[in-house]
This record gives structure tokens, sequence and C-alpha cells, in this order.
């Protein structure tokens, strides 16, 4: 028995050696930088692919000792360009773009990888110097696996040490805590930032490759350790270098105990798998919301800087907008007329409806992020509750859709407000991260629960337009091949928009917006904050739960993947890319989004990576978003003029810059 839990304390130890390696570059980047690096995965599946490249050419253990040296250093000087083209743009600009320009990386290096090395798993060897068991005081544990452990080790002593015993160190902390101090001393900090970049990069690749001669490289081995290092980094305190060390650790002992438990308790521990380390980040979120250390070796920032807005003044006045509002609707209600004649049906039933049900998933978003400042990285969680409660409301209870979407609605709005009262209280990054939390968790909850159907997703079902019986969802056609059920969600959709104006233009929205200007103003002059920001996540909450029943009665039903993290980091691409605190700029945003990748799929293979490349130049030079452009050309026009008139604010205006 004892042998047995040494040996899984050593297992865990190895897997912890590569969270320590991931979580540390993780931590140190966003402790000197505000930078939120979701692309930081893609360094380290680069790094194994890097590595597996470099095996290939010769023969012999020597070319494993190679790329690792050499793999790590080309990652570093990748990162170090892209830090220089993409992210030195943003300091200054709040954490929370950070994300959304690395997510818009992540899809260009998926692209990448998948372009240069294909879709394939890859394997490389390790050398023949750490191959078998090795006999120690009587016990027999692979060499390969003590290599990992003893690489995570030195790496975190010697970082430590860089850090705190140099003057690269030195300069580094200063910066972290007075970037323009620093600079006013004379010191290129500018430079260090890039070389800390640099550096956590390095150690991301160092990650992937000591992994990837453990196991198979793929292309999805990023996306599959981000999350899971983001949960070390959040428990240990953000920024904080310690925290990471000891957050991987334990979460690979966490992991390992709870896969394959000593003592009997193989029974019971197991099912918990994947649960227990997001309900301790939740629980370390709600508690100490700055983590287990906090960081108090950078002491730097706690999140500021300026989050943007959409304007959609400029060019178009207020009656124009609302024209070409009404003009777009009665296109999208003609659209069936097209038909056969300038298109089939796929464009309709599939992908306008598609659109529709996304476009009114980015408005329920912008509710909250562009009118609250609320930044929902978990959104999808109320998309898939929603999907998931209507879904189960057609098997089990009634078959009419009204009634699924409605529950649909009120289990999603129920749960926002459990979620909101426990996590309004925290800001910034820390509220980010705990909706992530959230949504994680019922990611891992309904491959476990057996009314979801598990992993498989619960299909086929029938709901009806009566309230026990009456025509089925889609079965009607009008106007030759188009189904009624495009007509209801656009009817869905249209109203849900209509609604959530008259809020904005109501009392109410005006507090939400002035909360947004400034939390402290709003609160001093007696207005709770806190209730005002529930309020909207609850209202927010139910119209992504009628997105997402929409969706699973358009689909067909539900699977597990629609709580998926990637699923919410294309939402907030399409509120960012229309325009946030305008409500129909996302809507705008969800057309682009899925009209960008339909023409982009009927040309290449790689729509994803050119997606990415539109998003991350938006996101740098368009930072307001597709409503900002009419703007931005009114400006240019008079610059070149010389002048015209100064703009004048509407007094019905839903933006304020």
């Amino acid at each position: 028995m004892a042998g047995v839990f040494f040996e899984q304390l050593l297992n865990g130890l190895t897997i912890g050696a590569v969270y320590v390696l991931l979580a540390a570059g993780l931590s140190i980047i966003f402790g000197v930088m505000d930078v939120i690096n979701f692309a930081h995965g893609e360094f380290f599946a680069l790094g194994a692919y890097l590595a597996v490249a470099i095996v290939a050419v010769g023969t012999g253990g020597g070319m494993f000792w190679l790329a690792l040296l050499v793999a790590p250093l080309v990652v570093a000087l990748i990162a170090a360009v892209i830090e220089r083209g993409t992210i030195r743009p943003l300091y200054g600009r709040n954490p929370l773009y950070h994300i959304l320009l690395t997510f818009g990386l992540v899809l260009i290096f998926e692209d990448v990888i998948s372009f240069v090395w294909g879709d394939n798993a890859k394997q490389f060897a390790q050398p023949p110097l750490l191959r078998g068991p090795v006999d120690l005081l009587g016990f027999s544990y692979s060499k390969y696996n003590f290599f990992v452990i003893a690489i995570g080790v030195v790496m975190a002593v010697g970082t430590w040490l860089l850090l705190n015993r140099t003057r690269f160190g030195l300069v580094v902390r200063a910066g972290a805590q007075d970037r323009e101090m620093v600079r006013h001393l004379g010191i290129d900090i500018d430079r260090y930032y890039t070389l800390v970049f640099a550096f956590g990069a390095f150690l991301a690749a160092l990650a992937g490759i000591v992994l990837g001669a453990k196991q198979s490289v793929n292309p999805g081995m990023g996306n599959s350790v981000i999350i899971p290092a983001f949960v070390i980094v959040v428990l240990g305190g953000l920024g904080s270098f310690r925290g990471a060390v000891v957050g991987g650790f334990g979460v690979g002992l966490i992991e390992t105990f709870l896969r394959s438990p000593p003592f009997g308790l193989d029974a019971f521990l197991p099912n918990l798998e994947g649960l227990v380390i997001f309900l301790l980040m939740i629980g370390v979120l709600l508690v100490r919301p700055q983590g287990l250390f906090g960081n108090p070796e950078w002491e730097s920032s706690d999140g500021g800087g300026e989050l943007l807005t959409g304007g959609g003044g400029g060019v178009l006045d207020g009656q124009t907008r609302f024209r070409l509002g009404a003009l777009v609707v009665a296109l999208l209600a003609l659209a069936p007329l097209g038909i056969g004649v300038l298109y089939t049906s796929y464009e309709v039933n599939s992908l306008l409806l598609t659109t529709l049900v996304w476009a009114l998933f980015a408005l329920s978003l912008d509710f909250v992020m562009g009118y609250a400042g609320l930044v929902s990285l978990g959104h999808v969680l109320f998309f898939g509750l929603g999907a998931y409660s209507t879904v189960l409301t057609v098997e089990h209870g009634m078959p009419s859709v009204f009634v699924a979407l409605g529950v649909g609605m009120v289990v999603a709005a129920l749960v926002a407000w459990a979620v909101g009262h426990l996590s309004i209280r925290v800001s910034g990054v820390y509220f980010s991260m705990i909706t992530l939390g959230f949504a994680e968790l019922f990611f891992q909850l309904v491959q476990k629960v057996g009314f979801t159907g598990g992993s498989e997703g619960l299909f086929g079902f029938d709901p009806v337009y009566g309230l026990t019986s009456g025509p089925e969802v889609g079965d009607v056609s009008l106007l030759g091949d188009i189904e009624l059920y495009y007509y209801f969600v656009l009817a869905a959709v249209v109203g849900s928009y209509l609604l959530a104006r008259r809020m904005m233009n109501a009392p109410f929205g005006s507090v939400l917006q002035g909360i947004r200007e400034s939390e402290e103003r709003a609160s001093f002059i007696g207005y709770d904050v806190t209730a005002y920001k529930r309020r909207a996540f609850v209202v927010s909450g139910g119209l992504a739960g009628l997105a997402g029943g929409l969706s699973a009665i358009h689909t067909g039903g539900v699977s597990p993947s629609v709580f998926a993290w990637i699923n919410s980091g294309e939402v907030i691409v399409m509120t960012i890319l229309g325009g946030m605190g305008t409500l129909y700029g996302p809507m705008i945003g969800a057309g682009v989004f899925f009209g960008l990748q339909e023409l982009l799929q009927s040309f290449t293979e790689q729509w994803q990576g050119i997606l990415g490349v539109v998003f991350v130049l938006f996101v740098i030079y368009v930072p307001e978003g597709l409503v900002s452009v009419p703007a931005m050309l009114s400006r240019h026009t008079n610059d070149e003029t010389g002048g015209g008139p100064e703009p004048v604010a509407e007094p019905d205006s839903e933006v304020s810059n």
C-alpha cells in the first residue's frame, strides 16, 4: 500500500512539475505586465511541435537534448516578436483587451500548427539515458519522471533567483510597480517587458517538450492545459510566482490522487475528478479574491486601465441608424424569397438562423460587458443552461417550445442571480476568472450526471408550437424551403433587442452607464452599485438562456461541448468586433463573424487563422468596433478638409465614449 501511495505521489509531482513550468510563465507575465495571455497554451504546444521537428532531423539521444535547448529559444524569439507587434500597443488599456487579443492569437497559432504538422498526433522518443526504471531504496520508478520533476524544481529555483537576486529581476520588479518611474531613470523598461514575455514563453515551451516526450503531441494540447494553468495561477494569486509553484504541484497531486486514489477510495473519489480544482478556484476567489499568496512579488496594479466602448455617432445620426436597422430586419424577413434564385435554403435555414441565435447571445453579453463593465469569461454557462433546460423540458415535461424556452430562460436567470450574488463583489479580472470557473464546473458536471446524457448529450427530441401538440418545430414550411422556425427566431431576436434597448433608455440603463463611467461616483450619490450590476447580470443570463434554448432547438439537441470556454471567447470576439455598449454593435459583430467564417471556409482550410488575424488587427486599430468606423471616417475627413463642425452629442444616444 505504501508503495502505491509513493508511486502516486511521484506521479502527481511529475504532472505538477509540468504545471509549475506552465503556470510560472503565465504568472510572471501577468504580475509584471498585467497581460492575461490566453495564447500561453499555444507556446506550450509550439515548443512540443518544434521538438518533434528537431528530433526528426537526426537519430540518437542527442537530438532530444538539442531540442530541449533550441525549441524553447525559438518560441521565446517568436513571443518577443509578438509582444512588440501586438501586445505593446495595448499597454495602458484594460487588461481585458489582452484576453481578447491573445484569443485571436490562439486562433492563429492553432491553424499554423495544423497547417505545418497536420491534425494527426505526433510522437518523439525520450533519450536512451532517461528510458526505463531506476531502483532507489528498493523502489522502482521511471527515470524520465524523475527527470521531469528535477526540471520543474531546477527551473523554479532558477527563476526565483533570477527575479530576486539579479539586476534584471530588480528592474523588472520596479517596472511592475511604477513603469514611468523606471523609464525616467533612463532604463528601457519596454525592452525588459519583451524579455519577460519571451521568458514566460520559454518556460511554456519547455513544459510542452518534457510532457510531449512522455505523451503524444497533438494540435489540441494547448487548449487542454490553458484552463488548468489559469486555475493554478488564480489559486496561488494572479501574478504570484510562489503561488504558481505551490499551486502547480498542489493541483498535480490533487488530480493524480483523484484519478487513482489509494486506500480503497477508488469507488468514490474518481467521480470528483475535474470538479474539485474548479470548486477550489471558486472557493478561493470568493473568500480571498487575491489568491492564496496575492502578488507580493510585484505589488502591481489591480487591473485598471481604459475599457473602451463603441460609438455609434459620426456620420450616422440616430434616425439614420433606426432606418438602417428597420431595413436590415425587413431584408431578413424577405430573405427566404431568394431561396433557389440567389442562394440555397442552407443560407437561410442554417447560416442566417445560427447568426441570429449568436447575435442574441452577443447582445446578452453586451448588456453586462458594455454597460456594467462586467466581462464574463464564463457567459457560455447561461447559454448552455438554457439549452439543457429547454431540451429536458421538452423531453420530460411539456413539449411546447414556448414553455421549454421559458423554463430555459428562468433557469439561466436564476443561476445568473446565484453566480452574480457570489461573484459581483469582486471586479475586473477576478470577476472574469470566477465566471470562467463556474462555467468549467458545469462543463464537468453535465458529463458526470446521467439525466443530461453524459458526454453524449441529448438529441432526438420533438418540440411543438402548441402547448401539448401541434405542428412540430421545423417541419412547417413556408415560401418553399423556408421553415417557420426561422421567423420564430427572427421575432425572438428582434423582440429581445427592443426589450434590451427599452431597458437601457430607461433610468435603469442610465444608472448602469453611470456605474460603468464611475462606480465610486454612482455609489457616492446613493445607488446600490452591486444590486444594479446583479440585476443586469440576471437579465443578461436570461437572454443568454433564451439564445441557448433557440440554438438547441435549431441543432436538434445539446452536448457538453456547449459549455466549452472557446464559445465564451467567440462571443466576446463578436462583441468587441461589432462594438461594445451599443446593443446592436455585437449583433453586427456576430453577422460579420459568421459571414467571414463562411466566406473563408470556401477558400481555405486555414480560415480560423485568418479570422484570428482580422480580430487582432481590430483589437489594436479599431478597439471600439465596427460601429465606430463611421465616426473614424468622419474625423479623418474633417482632418483632411481642415475642420468641419464639432461633433454634437445626441440626446437619445445609447452610447457614451
